[in-house]
């Protein structure tokens, strides 16, 4: 049996979450002024759209209005997803961020800003942009050697299909 309230509250809602085809990826109850708020956030390989949300957001008050998860008290309920920079911390967070930017803390100390190329058990192959006209280069990261990964935003990049369009014209 689950001890805390976030424990309990992740063994009643994830599996609806799953049901609706989402990763359930945090759980937090924060207490603003006098009201609470439990906070879920969740995700998928093909990430999260609107009407997702609004149904997975529906089917979790429904439960929550059933049990006693979140006591007497009054709360409200926000369900989202991660944002644009967001923390990698499990294997699949890393797949989803195949081809983004990322700026690694590293376990031996220093920093790393690089894009993810491929993602298998062991580590990420990682493309370290180039520096005042040079090339860049391709490094290769083991999962243990990286103490934090965020994803970074970046707004003049071409997506793909722009590039390939580019190259063939």
């Amino acid at each position: 049996m689950s001890t805390t309230q976030s424990e309990r509250l992740r063994e009643l809602l994830e599996p609806l979450v799953t049901s609706q085809g989402l990763d359930l990826e945090e759980i937090a109850v924060d207490s603003v002024g006098r009201k609470r708020v439990l906070r879920v956030v969740v995700d998928s390989d093909t990430g999260a759209d609107l009407d997702q949300i609004a149904d997975v957001s529906r089917e979790l008050s429904a439960k929550l209005d059933e049990s006693d998860a979140m006591g007497e008290g009054e709360y409200t309920l926000e369900v989202g997803t991660p944002g644009a920079e967001r923390q990698l911390s499990e294997h699949r967070h890393y797949l989803r961020a195949v081809d983004r930017l990322v700026r690694f803390q590293l376990a031996e100390g220093g920093e790393l800003v690089a894009r993810i190329l491929d993602v298998d058990d062991e580590g990420i192959d990682l493309e370290v942009p180039g520096v005042k006209g040079r090339k860049a280069t391709a490094r290769r990261l083991g999962f243990a050697e990286i103490d934090k990964a965020r994803v970074q935003v970046e707004f003049n990049r071409k997506d793909k299909k722009d590039m390939t369009e580019e190259e063939e014209a």
